[in-house]
This record gives C-alpha cells, structure tokens and sequence, in this order.
C-alpha cells in the first residue's frame, strides 16, 4: 500500500520555469516519492505528463528529454494500470462525486493503489473519498 497519489500536475510543475514556488514544492514531493516509494502515479498520469510536456509547455521538452524523464522518473513511480474494474469504478465515482470522467479515473486509481491521500491542485481540497483525501500541494 502507498501513501499517496501525485496526479499529473504535480508533475508537470516540474517542467514549469514561470512558478518557481511550485516547481520546487513539486521536485520535493516527486524527489520524495522517488526516494522512499510512498507515492505512486498511473497509466493516465504517464500519459498525460508526456503529453503536456512535449506540447504545451512555453517549451516543450524533446522526445530524448521525455524519455529520460519517463525511464528515471514516470516508470518507477507508476504502479496503477487500466483494467475493466478500474474504469467501472471511475464511473461510479463520477456519478456519485460529479467529478469528469478523467478525474475520477485518477481517484479511481488511488483508491485501487489503497493510497490514503492524493495530491492535486485540480480537485476539492480536503474532500474524502473512501480512505482517500486529496490534498493540494501547492497550498500546504
């Protein structure tokens, strides 16, 4: 069981050179992650990530940069892939919770992983769900 859950904006702050309070929160928490295995990500976050930073950042990172972000950072924190059960419940969460569809995946996720808390700056602070409380970083 992790701890935690670090949904994708968190690690997009990495790549982020105009919030550089930010950033550094979120190369705390991700080299925390990294170093101790308390945290986790999934599928929809590797995909997401990459997709941010090779495309919308102010500048995009390369696809050798995303690789090796992707080796040393993505794929070791990534534990939580997609499966019937897993969509069935992000599905249940977004009819209960009226979260979109991809948020609830992410929670969805989390909630598989048996983590305890999520880390996010998109959802509702303090909101539990299950054994699941998002959190976000970048007020704490």
């Amino acid at each position: 069981m992790s701890a935690s859950f670090l949904d994708t904006n968190v690690l997009v702050y990495l790549f982020d050179e105009e919030n550089q309070r930010k950033s550094d929160i979120a190369q705390e928490r991700v080299s925390q992650a990294l170093r101790t295995g308390e945290s986790i990500i999934s599928f929809q976050v590797v995909q997401e990530t990459l997709n941010v930073i090779t495309k919308k950042l102010l500048v995009p990172v390369t696809p050798e940069q995303a690789d090796t972000f992707l080796t040393g950072t993505l794929v070791p924190l990534w534990k939580v892939n997609p499966s019937r059960e897993l969509y069935r419940r992000g599905l249940n969460i977004q009819s209960r919770y009226q979260y979109s569809f991809y948020d609830s995946l992410i929670i969805a996720a989390a909630l598989e992983a048996g983590c305890k808390t999520l880390y996010s700056e998109d959802l509702q602070q303090g909101q539990r769900i299950e054994q699941l409380t998002i959190k976000n970083p970048f007020m704490e």
